[in-house]
Parts: structure tokens; C-alpha cells; sequence
């Protein structure tokens, strides 16, 4: 019955939110508590979760992408709380958060807009400029990204965020080609590694965004404030999509639960504020993952502050 509360207004969205009973499972957000949902896409957790807090509650909602945010309020409009919408990418958090909450939710995966959309270039199934930025009202596009950066910069940024043998060569093809769309950026790979090209792609396009958003460091911003942002009893989710955010959120959630031991009695010499709720990382079943291909990697861990 509480899962179907929780869900109802996300039954007209034309898009699956990852993991959402699972979410809701170990968040289990309650009547008149404070949520806040860092990327809000367009509403989906959101809502699911918001209506668990029913009556009393509040939503405080983050999203980078002005887009989503509009989308979203559309959806959330007709919900029983208090609802506050930001413009805001979630490393600014501690800015944002005026009080404490109950729970504090992170999903990184691109939304499917992003992805669906040839204007914003996040995918390289379609032709488009060459933008990847989340928010479309600073910083720079890819295209302007690779235009100032020198050989060595894309090629450590190919090795460190895609992961690539043969960053070095991909690299040298961008700075000579100087691509200003999908496709054009495609030809680069191509062009460095033949017909492993292909295979290639979505490293990456995967490492190119996230230099261009500066993913890693946004989130490891997170990871140092939001647990902190907790009250008493408040829980932390985050659902990752690839090994360099997993393993970012595993080190962090560790490092928090980790105490020290009296190196005589291996006893804890103090108590721990947080929690583990996922002992490991818990992942989509087949039957979600036949749904909605784009859960299969993900990965969702949580925390609760207990004290």
C-alpha cells in the first residue's frame, strides 16, 4: 500500500525512474519529513519520494538544467507538500540547504532528455553541436572545451573519465580536427583507433562530459557536505552508473563508518555517526533492467546518520 501511495504520480511519466522501489525501501521517507532530491530530473524519485511525506512534508528539489526543473514542476504541482524548485548543480548544496533533512538523494545518471535530444549532444547516435553541458546557461560546450585545451589535457581526461587505451591517439585527432559536433567527434575515434572505434565511442563521450561538467569533483563536493546535511536518524542515497562514481561513494560512505580502534583490545574507541543501510551496492533485477536498459549499470548505496 505505501509503495503505491508513493509512486501514483509518477504513473504518467514516459520515462522509468531507477530503482524507485528500492529507493523507497531504504530512504522510506515518512509523513512531515524534509527531502531533498540534488538531481531532479524530471520529478520521477521526486514525486515517489514526496509522497511518502505526505501530509507535512517538504521537497527541496536541485537540478543544473533549467529545462528539467520546468518539466518537473509541472509534475510536482499537484503534490500535498511544500515544494522548493532550485536552479542549482548539487555541489552548491551547503548554499542551498537552509535547515537539516530526512532524506537526501542523489541519482547521477543523465536524464533521458539529455540523451534524447541531438541538440544538447550527449549522445552520438544522433548528429548535434557538441555541447554536453548539463547547464546550457554557463560554462563551456565541448566544442569550446576542446577548442582551449592543449593535447595533453584531453588526453589525461580521455584516461581518467573514459578509461581509454589509446587516449593519447584520440586526443591528437581532436586537437587536429578541432570537432564542433557529434558526429564530427565520432570521425576523431574513428580516425585514432579504426575499427575499435565503435566500441570506443561511449567511453568517450562519457569522459569528454564529464570534464565539461566537472562530475567528479561536483560529486565528491557532495560527499563531503551532504552527510553533514543530515538530522538525527536522516539517510543518504546515491545511485551511481559507472566504476569512477561507484568508487567514489563506496570510499566516502566507508571512510564514515569507520572508526577507530584501540590498538591493544581492537575495541572502537569512539561510535560511529553513520550507518550502512546497503552492505553492498544494490543493482536493478533482470526484470527492471529488461524494462529500462539504461538501470543495468547502475548502483545504488545509502547511509543513515545515527546520531
Amino acid at each position: 500500500m505505501l509503495y503505491k501511495k508513493c509512486v501514483r504520480y509518477t504513473a504518467f511519466m514516459h520515462h522509468e525512474s531507477v530503482l524507485l522501489s528500492e529507493v523507497l525501501a531504504l530512504l522510506s521517507p515518512k509523513p512531515g519529513e524534509r527531502v531533498c532530491d540534488v538531481t531532479l530530473g524530471l520529478g520521477g524519485h521526486a514525486a515517489a519520494l514526496i509522497a511518502c511525506a505526505e501530509p507535512g512534508g517538504t521537497l527541496i528539489g536541485l537540478d543544473a538544467d533549467e529545462k528539467n526543473l520546468e518539466e518537473a514542476k509541472k509534475r510536482l504541482q499537484s503534490s500535498k507538500v511544500s515544494v522548493e524548485l532550485h536552479h542549482a548543480n548539487f555541489r552548491d548544496i551547503v548554499s542551498v540547504l537552509q535547515a537539516p533533512v530526512d532524506v537526501l538523494f542523489a541519482d547521477l545518471g543523465v536524464s533521458s532528455p539529455h540523451f534524447d535530444d541531438p541538440e544538447r549532444g550527449f549522445s552520438f547516435r544522433n548528429d548535434g553541436p557538441l555541447d554536453l553541458r548539463f547547464d546550457q546557461t554557463s560554462g563551456m560546450s565541448a566544442a569550446e572545451w576542446i577548442a582551449v585545451s592543449d593535447e595533453g589535457v584531453i588526453a589525461q581526461a580521455l584516461n581518467d573519465w573514459g578509461e581509454l587505451r589509446g587516449a593519447g591517439r584520440i586526443a591528437n585527432a581532436i586537437v587536429r580536427r578541432q570537432p564542433k559536433t557529434t558526429k564530427a567527434l565520432q570521425e576523431c575515434v574513428e580516425e585514432a583507433l579504426g575499427w575499435r572505434g565503435k566500441a570506443a565511442m561511449a567511453q568517450v563521450f562519457q569522459a569528454v562530459r564529464i570534464a565539461v561538467n566537472d562530475e567528479m569533483q561536483a560529486l565528491q563536493s557532495l560527499l563531503a557536505a551532504g552527510p553533514r546535511l543530515l538530522r538525527p536518524g536522516g539517510r543518504f542515497g546515491v545511485i551511481s552508473y559507472h566504476s569512477l562514481e561507484d568508487r567514489l561513494v563506496k570510499q566516502a560512505f566507508r571512510a564514515l563508518v569507520t572508526v577507530q580502534k584501540d590498538p591493544h583490545t581492537g575495541q572502537d574507541i569512539e561510535t560511529a555517526m553513520y550507518r550502512l543501510l546497503t552492505k553492498k551496492a544494490v543493482v536493478p533485477g533482470e526484470e527492471e533492467i529488461e524494462r529500462n536498459p539504461r538501470a543495468r549499470s547502475a548502483k545504488l548505496r545509502v547511509i543513515i546518520k545515527t546520531m
